[in-house]
């Protein structure tokens, strides 16, 4: 295994030589005694880690890292000094520093955790940088936007449990993209190449639901003309994806349980016993344990469904990946329905994240279509959202504008009036600047102002 590359710069010589004598048995170490030749050294070879110290002559350490950072490949920079302080420890993460030690403590074991620590953390970013490139090419950018922490350590999960064939299930409120994630799963894992096959269970009855699972053979009973293939042989060195799980009744029930034990299953008016080589991913909206203990659903099936138990954020859990998924439906839906809308307005944007969407992302990406088809300018503005939506911005607005009612169940004219009053006065009156922060046209504007009598404003 190639060791990582470690690149030592410090003007003393003996202390280059004893980092050099201290590493070299598990990293490939180089050495440099200023700045100009470190980088020379940076540009011509890929390091992974350049350890430098703080004073060199004639560039400090905290610009040799700065020029390090910009490399297309920058390596882990850890700065070293003498002349520590917590105000220089501050100041070195500002400039690109991955971690600081200072001389007068160090110690060559607590050197090499630091190194090994700042190491695993630059794998671990590089690799969910591959799994978002992955994840945008495999299902488009709208379904795996996040820069939340929660969809951070989702991604971090998904990326450990993929190449797995255990059992997982998908919790999360409707809308929330738990199929988005169990095709993730089976995209990223070995089995990428064979079917994903996905049921729903809520939309059939029990009847029906056996059937597509298990197939049946023909005149198993009333309507059965012909053999049908179920979801399980369909799925063939797959994945089934079992969408809301908790639907399901005893006698599928015990079904699922047996193959889980089993990987065996008999088509509906069959003898004849089958197998299937199938990972099988589950999802629910419902808190299973509670069933459970409802005696609804068995507590066996329950533990060997939730082997790994993924549970996705509400988007009202997300802060700012509302702006993110928001943006990205924007641009999918300009370019669907041919529309010239480039941005949301300030005030939008703000609605936007006022709002508890219920519906999470998929009444999210509902609501950012309505408004691209409604806009009639190039910016989505507040009168462009739907009522729900700006039901939140209208208390805001009526208590922090108008100072005179506190009321809020209004109409959607008054809310609008309100909020036209307010653009104003934060734009100093200028009808020019309301107009942008509203993301309406001036001419719009204009028509508002005689709409509600505010000429005069």
């Amino acid at each position: 295994m190639t060791k990582p590359a470690v690149l030592i710069v410090d003007d003393e010589k003996p202390t280059r030589d004893g980092l050099r004598a201290a590493l070299e048995d598990r990293y490939d170490v180089y050495v440099a005694e200023d700045a100009g030749s470190a980088f020379e050294l940076l540009e011509k070879e890929s390091f992974d880690v350049l350890l430098t110290d703080l004073r060199l002559p004639n560039e400090d350490g905290m610009k040799l890292i700065a020029r390090a950072r910009s490399l297309p490949k920058p390596p882990v920079c850890i700065l070293m000094t003498a002349y520590g302080s917590e105000e220089l420890a501050v100041e070195a993460m500002k400039r690109g520093a991955d971690d600081y030690i200072s001389k007068g403590k160090l110690q060559i074991d607590e050197l090499e955790m630091r190194i090994a620590k700042c190491l695993r953390q630059r794998k671990l970013e590089t690799e969910n940088i591959s799994l978002k490139q992955q994840l945008d090419k495999k299902f488009g950018l709208e379904n795996i936007v996040g820069e939340s922490p929660a969809m951070h350590r989702m991604f971090e999960i998904v990326r450990q449990i993929a190449p797995t064939r255990v059992n997982v299930l998908i919790a999360g409120e409707s809308g929330t993209g738990k199929e988005v994630i169990a095709k993730t799963i089976h995209q990223l894992s070995p089995r990428a190449n064979a079917p994903f096959v996905a049921v729903h269970c809520a939309a059939l009855t029990s009847t029906l639901l056996e059937s597509e699972l298990f197939g049946h053979e023909r005149g198993a009973f009333t309507g059965a003309h012909e053999r049908r293939i179920g979801r399980f042989e369909l799925a063939q060195g797959g994945t089934l994806f079992l969408d809301e799980i908790g639907e399901i009744d005893a006698m599928i029930q015990v079904k699922l349980l047996r193959f889980l034990g089993e990987r065996t299953f008999e088509r509906v008016g069959s003898s004849k016993t089958l197998t299937a080589d199938v990972r099988l991913l589950t999802a629910t909206n419902k808190s299973l344990s509670e069933l459970v203990k409802a005696g609804t659903f068995r507590d066996d099936l329950y533990f060997r469904l939730r082997v790994i138990e993924l549970l996705l954020p509400p988007l009202r859990e997300r802060g700012n990946d509302v702006v993110l998924l928001a943006r990205s439906f924007l641009k999918e839906f300009t370019r669907e329905h041919d529309k010239p809308v480039k941005e949301f307005s300030p005030e939008a944007l703000q609605a936007l994240l006022g709002y508890s969407w219920p519906g999470n992302v998929r009444e999210l990406r509902s609501e950012v279509e309505r408004a691209v088809v409604l806009c009639q300018h190039d910016q989505i503005g507040v009168l462009d959202l739907s009522p729900d939506v700006l039901s939140p911005l209208r208390a805001a607005a009526i208590s922090n504008g108008s100072g005179a009612s506190q009321q809020t169940d209004l109409t959607v004219r008054e809310a609008e009036r309100e909020l036209v009053i307010r653009a104003l006065r934060e734009c100093g009156g200028s009808r020019t600047k309301a107009a942008v922060r509203l993301g309406i046209s001036r001419r719009t504007l204009h028509r508002k102002l005689h709409e509600y009598h505010l000429e005069g404003f």
